[in-house]
Order: structure tokens, then C-alpha cells, then sequence
């Protein structure tokens, strides 16, 4: 969870009311998050990442003013209008399609704000922005450029500047190469010939999104004009990035200036605050929460949670919220809203109504069989991620591709699917400990997803030594079989992974339930390894 570190009298001068301390911590985790720790004047808080809006310590004093009962209902901010111009240019579209744009001026640039702004900024990069693939921030001094500004495409080596953080100019794919944010993030334009560019009037270098911005818009302690571009692949996330930014430097005094982006011919004007109207059940409250609230008591936890909530007749409310509330999508989002502000030490306690007996999943005794039997013929146990990818899955395999249940939003290009073979994770971590001595024998029972998005129960195993040959896998799986009490037939398998003619499947009574034999040197190279290996992996609940 992002752990948030402010200063108690900074947040006090924030929130502009008095709160005790001993107060504050004990209830300010009621809103969502986990009090951590406390260091002199400094308090330390995990919020839940389903809420980027309280990464900052300017969100938490907004949310604590109607939460606390200081100042309930939505929260507004005066929102003025400059002439400032973007333009998008068509070349962009295929690399980075969407941008948005805001100006905050009268900006007082304390160490607390920098510090802050730094901390909310890489916070929202990594949850919300995805490790900068969704969502990219660009926070600039904006008095040494000059709009209209041009979002645009150019090519690696055609355009040079000085990143932050160095002294000497660098082309674009210098960046990537030598520049140590380059270095981080260079995977996120690997697959385009072109990368996206923010310049100004006179060509000046403002940002080099997702990956660095130039040092002319530094932002100094002497900053007071701040332009920021928020630029990704999804609208709505861009724009709440952009709302949660500009509302908490205007939590700081600065205030805002809505621009122009002009994409397509389409005038697009930000930061938008407008408030989201969703409609709420005050029967589905109760259903949900076991209550049994008025339609007044409703809206005053609403309330409490920064949203403005009004009677729409027929027991159901019509509810504005917040524009840099971005985990609202349902109407349940909002009964957990109800019930937060109601508040969970309200919620009576119980105990459960019926006596029930447990018992083990049907396929319990098997597995925890196997990894009896696989401990007991001096393999180690192990537990790696359910997540994976296609390289990892067929391509180091030696494998044709297959379709995988793939993740819609996957934190990065390594965890981009679910796994169909544990031998692939077997192969990572061994690589990850190919400086420990030889041998090495590894195995897991662990589950993998099938073509048809079902669950199934695998077990598998790894031998590294210069001596592992096909006679000594053989000879693991007659002891795995003999164990188990079955006696499934073993014929000659062709396998992309293994060496052609030493590998085998495993055949049940009507189906191939495994394989076995000396992987393939172009299977060991692939994944950084280099003595020979044996492996082998079977279909646990089929091995009966």
C-alpha cells in the first residue's frame, strides 16, 4: 500500500482546523488505510490503493475536513481560464494517444510542497499510472517556455535536449540508453520508431513523456507559474491524474487555469471538475450493509465522504461525485463510501447463527501427498506466481503460442497473463539462484489456468547437474508413480522444450497426462542457465 509521510503541523495548517494528534491517528485510518508508524513530528499512514486521491498530504487534510465533520459535502475550487494552447499532432496517436493539460499559478514552493508533490507524483506513476505505461506526469516551471505548446512524435535522433538531472544535451535515444530514468522505463517505447515530445513556441524541450522532463522547466523553491501535462493510453485515468494533481496544489493556495488541448480538431478544455451524478438505492444500502438508514443518515455519510448527495424521490438519492474520485465506478463503490462514514466501529458485532464442520477440498489428500512424496526424494518446495507471460510461456519453451487468460491491466509486460505450465517459473527462479552450488533440485504444486480459464492442479520439478540425464528423470517418475499407486504408461514424446528422443509422456487412461526428460540446451540458454537439466510436470489432479 503507498505510505504516506507528513509532518502533524503541516497537515493541521492544511486542514485549518485543530485536531489532537492522539486523535488523528487513532481515526484517521477509519477512511481507509493503516496507521504505520510515528517519528518525532512526522506521521506515517498506508492508504489503500483503490484511493490515489489520499497520496498526498494536501488529499488526506480534504478528505479529513468532511470526514472529521469540519466542512462536509463536496469540495470546490475556483477554476479560472488562461489562453494556454496544446495541439496534438496526428503522429502521436499510435505511440501515446492522450494528453491533458492545467496551469497553477501563485504557487508558494515550500520544502513540504516539494516534497509532497515529488512523493504524490511517482505514487500516481506506479498505482494509478501503472509504472508510467497508463499514466505519465510532467509537473513544469512554466515561466522560461512559451505556449502554444505541440505534443507530437519525433524521431530518436532528430531532436536533443538536457534531462533532468544531467548537464549535457542527449537525443532521445541517448535517454533510453544512458539516462537512468531511460534506463527504467525505455521498455514502454521498445516497439515504435518514433517517441512522443512536448515543445513549446520556440521548439524548447518541456517533457519527454513517459520517460523524463527537461531540466529548462525544472521546478525550483523560486517556482511560482507550474504548467502540468499528464500524458497515457487511457482518457479517464489521464484526467483523474490531472484532477487529484492541480486540487492538491490548490490545497496549497495556487490557483488553477484551466488550457486548451486542441486533438483532432476538437477543443478540449482542462482540468474538467465537474461532478459525477450516480444514483443510489437506499434499500440497496441496507441489503448490503445490514442497516437500516434513513435516507438522511445516507446522505450525511456520503457527506462525510466529500460528496454531495440530494433525495430523487422513490428511496433513492442522487449523488455528485468528486472529479479526482477516480475508485467510484459502481454503486456499491458508494455503499462502501456509506459505510466508511457511517463507520465501521458503529457495525454491531455477532456470532454466526449456525454451527457448521470444515473439511478438506477433495483434492487435498493428493497434493499434500505429493509434496510428500517429492520432499521425501530430496527435492525443495517451492512457490512462485500464478502470474506470467507469453515469451516466459512459449517462446523461451520452445513452444507454438496458445491463448491464455491475459491481464487486462497487467502492472508490466513480465506479469501479462496467467501461467498454462509451471515449468517456466521453475526455470526463472532458478535462474535468479544460478550462482548457489550444484545440484539444484526444485519442485511446486501450484495451480495453473487452462485454455478454457479453468483451474487446474499441476505438479513439477527441476534438476540442475552436470550429470542429470534421461535414466535419472525416468527413474524420479517411476518413485512418483509407485508413491501414488498408479501406473500410468510412458511412451516417446516430440516436446519444443526437450532434446528430440529423450522425452517422454505420461499417459493416463484415455489422455497424455505429463512429460518428462532432458530439456533442450536452447531451452536452458533461454532463460540465462547452462548445465544440463532434467524436468518434468504432470497434471496432479489427473495422477490417480
Amino acid at each position: 500500500m503507498p505510505l504516506v509521510t507528513f509532518k502533524y503541523n503541516d497537515f493541521i495548517n492544511l486542514l485549518g482546523y485543530k485536531i489532537p494528534k492522539e486523535t488523528l491517528i487513532e481515526k484517521l485510518p477509519m477512511i481507509g488505510g493503516d496507521f504505520s508508524h510515528e517519528v518525532n513530528d512526522e506521521i506515517n499512514i498506508e492508504f489503500f490503493p483503490n484511493r490515489p486521491d489520499l497520496t498526498s498530504v494536501e488529499g488526506i487534510a480534504r478528505a479529513s475536513r468532511a470526514f472529521f465533520e469540519f466542512k462536509t459535502g463536496l469540495q470546490t475550487y475556483e477554476i479560472a481560464t488562461s489562453d494556454v494552447l496544446l495541439t496534438v499532432d496526428p503522429s502521436v496517436k499510435k505511440i501515446r494517444p492522450y494528453v491533458t493539460t492545467a496551469v497553477v499559478k501563485n504557487v508558494v514552493m515550500t520544502d513540504e510542497l516539494i516534497t509532497s508533490l515529488m512523493g504524490l507524483q511517482e505514487k500516481l506513476h506506479v498505482g494509478l499510472g501503472r509504472n508510467r505505461r497508463k499514466v505519465a506526469i510532467g509537473v513544469h516551471n512554466a515561466e522560461p517556455v512559451t505556449p502554444p505548446f505541440v505534443y507530437k512524435a519525433v524521431d530518436p535522433d532528430a531532436v536533443s535536449f538536457v534531462p533532468l538531472a544531467k548537464d549535457e544535451p542527449m537525443t532521445l535515444r541517448e535517454i533510453l540508453i544512458k539516462h537512468e530514468k531511460g534506463v527504467d522505463y525505455a521498455h514502454l517505447l521498445t516497439n515504435y520508431d518514433k517517441y512522443p515530445l512536448i515543445v513549446d513556441a520556440n521548439n524548447n524541450v518541456l517533457s519527454f513523456p513517459p520517460i523524463i522532463n527537461g531540466s529548462l522547466t525544472e521546478v525550483t523553491p523560486y517556482t511560482k507559474e507550474i504548467f502540468i501535462d499528464v500524458t497515457g493510453t487511457d482518457k479517464k485515468a489521464i484526467n483523474y491524474a490531472l484532477n487529484i494533481v492541480t486540487a492538491a496544489l490548490a490545497e496549497r493556495g495556487g490557483k488553477i487555469y484551466r488550457t486548451t488541448v486542441l486533438d483532432e480538431g476538437k477543443k478540449i478544455f482542462s482540468p474538467d471538475f465537474t461532478p459525477l451524478k450516480q444514483k443510489l438505492s437506499v434499500a440497496f444500502v441496507n441489503r448490503i450493509l445490514g442497516t437500516a438508514l434513513q435516507e438522511k443518515d445516507v446522505i450525511l455519510c456520503l457527506k462525510k465522504m466529500g460528496h454531495n448527495a440530494i433525495d430523487a424521490g422513490n428511496g433513492s438519492l442522487t449523488v455528485d461525485i468528486a472529479a479526482w474520485r477516480s475508485d467510484i465506478l459502481h454503486e456499491v463503490d458508494l455503499v462502501e463510501d456509506v459505510a466508511v462514514g457511517y463507520g465501521f466501529d458503529q457495525f454491531e458485532t455477532d456470532f454466526p447463527k449456525a454451527l457448521t464442520f470444515g473439511r478438506t477440498l477433495p483434492n487435498h489428500n493428493l497434493i499434500e501427498g505429493l509434496r510428500s512424496i517429492m520432499i521425501g526424494i530430496g527435492f525443495n518446495e517451492v512457490t512462485t506466481f500464478v502470474i506470467s507471460n507469453q515469451e516466459d510461456e512459449f517462446q523461451r519453451m520452445g513452444l507454438e503460442r496458445r491463448t491464455m487468460v491475459e491481464v487486462e491491466n497487467p502492472i508490466g509486460e513480465e506479469y501479462s497473463g496467467l501461467r498454462m505450465s509451471l515449468l517456466p517459473s521453475l526455470l526463472k527462479l532458478l535462474r535468479e539462484n544460478r550462482h548457489h552450488p550444484l545440484p539444484q533440485q526444485i519442485f511446486e504444486v501450484g495451480i495453473v489456468v487452462d485454455e478454457q480459464a479453468k483451474n487446474r492442479y499441476h505438479l513439477a520439478g527441476l534438476k540442475i547437474d552436470a550429470k542429470a540425464n534421461f535414466t535419472e528423470c525416468k527413474s524420479l517418475m517411476e518413485a512418483v508413480f509407485r508413491e501414488c499407486g498408479c501406473k500410468p504408461a510412458i511412451k516417446e514424446k516430440s516436446h519444443g522444450a526437450f532434446i528430440e528422443g529423450r522425452c517422454a509422456a505420461v499417459m493416463g487412461k484415455e489422455t497424455e497426462i505429463g512429460v518428462f526428460g532432458e530439456l533442450h540446451p536452447k531451452t536452458i540458454q533461454a532463460f540465462h542457465l547452462e548445465h544440463p537439466m532434467i524436468a518434468f510436470e504432470l497434471a496432479a489432479d489427473l495422477l490417480q
